[in-house]
C-alpha cells in the first residue's frame, strides 16, 4: 500500500494524533525539562498523549464557539511552548490553519506577515501582544491578539459548517526567510505533515524508529518546518516523546540529552563545532542517543564528533517547499563522512542536476538540483503553493520539476554533495565561485573564528569576493586582512580569495543559525560605503 493510500481520504494531523492518543494514552507526548520550564515560566514534566488530547479538545470547543473553522488562519507567536502544539492540534481539528511567527520579527516584518496571511486571530505571549496588535493596525489589518489564557473573541462571519477535511486541507502557512524580496508564504497541507511522519517512520537504515519507544530532542524553533513538520510528526506517527528546548544551550546540552532520555536528536550545523570546543569528559558517551539528524555539520569535525560522542550525525537535505516529499538523507552506509555528501534520492524521488541553460550535467559537475516525486503526483508531500503568488509557484515548478536553487554535484557512485545556494554563487570575471567553499577554506585560518562571504560589485570583474571575519586578533586590521588573504592565496585559486575583507563582532544569522545572506550583503554594502573594508585586490594575482 502506498503512502498516499495509507493517509486515507479524510486523515488530518489531528486525526493521526487522536489515533496515537487512543493507542498510547498514558505514554508521554511532550517532555518539558526544568531549564526550559524556568525560562518560559511553565510547569516541568511530561505531558501524556491523553492529557494533550484533552487540552486540544478544550481549545477546539473554544475556537469553534468563536467561529473558527476551515479557511481561518491563526497566528502563533508562542516560541517553543507546549501550548503552541495544543493550539495547532485544536485548530487543525476544525480545518483552520496556523501561521507560526518568528519571534525575531519586528514592526515592519510583522505588518507584512499579518496583512499578507490575512490571519483573523493571533495567540501571542503577553510580552509581545501590544507589539503585534500595533503592527497589525499599522498595516491596516487589525486583528484579535490574545494570550493563550484569554477568552477567544467571536470572529466575524460563520465558520464553514460540516466542512470536509482531509489531506488537501491547509494546515499551516510558513514564511520563507525572505532572502530576496518579501518572504513568500508556503501553503502546507495536511498531506505535507502526514507524509513527513510517514517518511521518518518508513525510511529505516540508521534512522530506524522504534514504535512507542523513541524520545527525540530538538532545539529548533517550531515556527520552522524541521521541528513542526519533521520532529512533531515523527513522534506522533510512532507514538514517541518529544523534548523541545527553547533553544540550543551548549553548556547544558548533554545534561538535557541525559535528563530527557534522548534516543535521537536533531541538530544545527553550528552545534557540532560548539560541542567539540568543550573539554573532553568521561561523560561524553553517557547517553542513549542512537543518531542525530540534521545538516551542515562541519566536514573536518564530522568524524571526530562521531568518534568522541559515539553516534552518527545523519546529514540530510530538504526545504520548506519540499518538506519530506523531497527529502534526501545519508541514512545508509557509506555516508562519506567528512565530505559535503547528503546521500542519494530514494526510489520515490526523481532528480535532475542542470546548468544555467537547463541542460543536465555529468558526474562531478555542479548544477542546480531539480526534484519531484516519482509517479502520478510529482508534488506529493511538497508545499501546495506560494500564497497569492501564482507566478512564483509556476516559476518554481517550471517544466514539471521543482527548482531548488541549490547547487549540488553527483559523484560517480551517485551520491549528492552540497555546493551552495545558487544565489550565493559569486560571478567574477566569468568564474563561478561558491561562497560556502571560500568560507570553508578561510575558516581553517587560525586567526579566524567565523567568516562569511558575499559578492560586492566590481566595475571591471562584475563581482568581487568580499569576506566578513570574526577574528581572534585584529589589533592591526589592515595588516591582518592582508595576512589572511596571502594565506588564502596558498589555499585556493587566486580568483576565489577575498578582494575585500572586513572585521565584525558577529555575523548576521537566522534563528536556525544559518548565515542570513540578505543581511550579510547589506552589511558588506554599508561597510564598503563607510570605507571599512580593506582592499586586498592587488594581492590577487594568477600564480605561475
Amino acid at each position: 500500500m502506498s503512502l498516499q493510500d495509507r493517509n486515507g481520504p479524510g486523515e488530518t494531523v489531528f486525526s493521526r494524533f487522536a489515533a496515537t492518543a487512543a493507542r498510547y494514552p498514558a505514554k508521554p507526548f511532550l517532555n518539558v525539562l526544568p531549564e526550559t520550564a524556568a525560562i518560559y515560566g511553565i510547569a516541568a514534566g511530561e505531558i501524556t498523549y491523553a492529557a494533550m488530547y484533552e487540552a486540544a479538545a478544550l481549545r477546539r470547543s473554544a475556537l469553534a464557539a468563536a467561529n473558527v473553522g476551515k479557511g481561518t488562519r491563526i497566528g502563533l507567536l508562542l516560541e517553543n511552548r507546549p501550548v503552541f502544539l495544543e493550539i495547532f492540534l485544536a485548530a487543525n481539528s476544525l480545518g483552520a490553519s496556523i501561521v507560526p511567527i518568528n519571534p525575531d520579527l519586528r514592526a515592519a516584518e510583522l505588518e507584512y506577515l499579518v496583512s499578507h496571511s490575512e490571519m483573523a486571530l493571533a495567540f501571542v505571549t503577553p510580552a509581545r501582544r501590544a507589539e503585534l496588535s500595533a503592527a497589525a493596525k499599522a498595516g491596516g489589518c487589525p486583528i484579535h491578539c490574545i494570550t493563550p489564557d484569554d477568552a477567544v473573541p467571536a470572529l466575524q462571519g460563520a465558520a464553514m459548517a460540516n466542512a470536509v477535511l482531509g489531506p488537501s486541507t491547509e494546515a499551516a502557512l510558513l514564511y520563507t526567510s525572505g532572502t530576496t524580496g518579501s518572504p513568500k508564504g508556503c501553503v502546507l497541507s495536511n498531506e505535507y505533515f502526514l507524509h513527513s511522519g510517514d517518511w521518518y517512520r518508513d525510511t529505516g537504515g540508521l534512522i530506524t524508529l522504534v514504535e512507542g519507544e523513541e524520545r527525540m530532542l530538538t532545539p529548533l524553533p517550531v515556527f520552522h518546518m524541521n521541528a513542526l513538520s519533521v520532529s512533531v510528526m515523527a513522534m506522533i506517527t510512532v507514538g514517541g516523546c518529544l523534548t523541545i528546548l527553547d533553544r540550543f544551550h551548549p553548556r547544558t546540552w548533554w545534561q538535557s540529552v541525559r535528563d530527557s532520555g534522548t534516543t535521537c536528536l536533531h541538530y544545527l550545523g553550528v552545534m557540532p563545532a560548539m560541542l567539540m570546543s568543550a573539554p573532553e569528559s568521561d561523560e561524553d558517551r553517557k547517553h542513549s542517543v542512537r543518531f542525530g539528524f540534521g545538516a551542515g555539520s562541519p566536514r573536518e569535525l564530522h568524524t571526530p564528533f562521531e568518534a568522541r560522542f559515539g553516534f552518527p550525525l545523519i546529514e540530510a537535505w530538504a526545504m520548506t517547499e519540499t518538506g519530506s516529499g523531497g527529502v534526501i538523507s545519508a541514512h545508509n552506509e557509506p555516508r562519506k563522512v567528512g565530505t559535503s555528501c547528503f546521500g542519494r534520492p530514494g526510489p520515490q524521488l526523481e532528480i535532475r542536476i542542470v546548468d544555467d541553460a537547463g541542460n543536465d550535467v555529468g558526474h562531478d559537475a555542479p548544477g542546480e538540483l531539480l526534484v519531484r516525486r516519482a509517479g502520478d503526483n510529482p508534488r506529493y508531500g511538497f508545499f501546495t503553493e506560494y500564497l497569492k503568488n501564482p507566478e512564483a509557484t509556476a516559476e518554481a515548478w517550471d517544466g514539471g520539476w521543482f527548482h531548488t536553487g541549490d547547487i549540488v554535484l553527483r559523484d560517480p557512485e551517485g551520491d549528492l554533495h552540497f555546493v551552495d545556494r545558487k544565489k550565493n554563487v559569486i560571478r567574477r570575471s566569468g568564474e563561478n565561485i561558491a561562497a560556502v567553499e571560500v568560507e570553508a577554506i578561510l575558516a581553517r585560518h587560525p586567526g579566524i573564528r567565523e567568516v562569511a562571504v558575499a559578492a560586492t560589485p566590481d566595475p571591471v570583474r562584475g563581482d568581487e569576493v568580499a569576506a566578513l571575519v570574526v577574528s581572534n586578533d585584529a589589533e592591526n586590521p589592515a595588516e591582518t586582512a592582508s595576512d589572511i588573504v596571502r594565506w588564502a592565496l596558498g589555499q585556493m585559486a587566486y580568483y576565489k580569495a577575498p578582494g575585500w575583507l572586513g572585521f565584525v563582532s558577529e555575523l548576521p544569522r537566522t534563528p536556525t543559525e544559518k548565515i542570513l545572506r540578505a543581511a550579510l550583503k547589506t552589511v558588506v554594502a554599508e561597510k564598503m560605503e563607510r570605507g571599512e573594508l580593506h582592499d586586498t585586490r592587488a594581492l590577487k594575482k594568477r600564480q605561475p
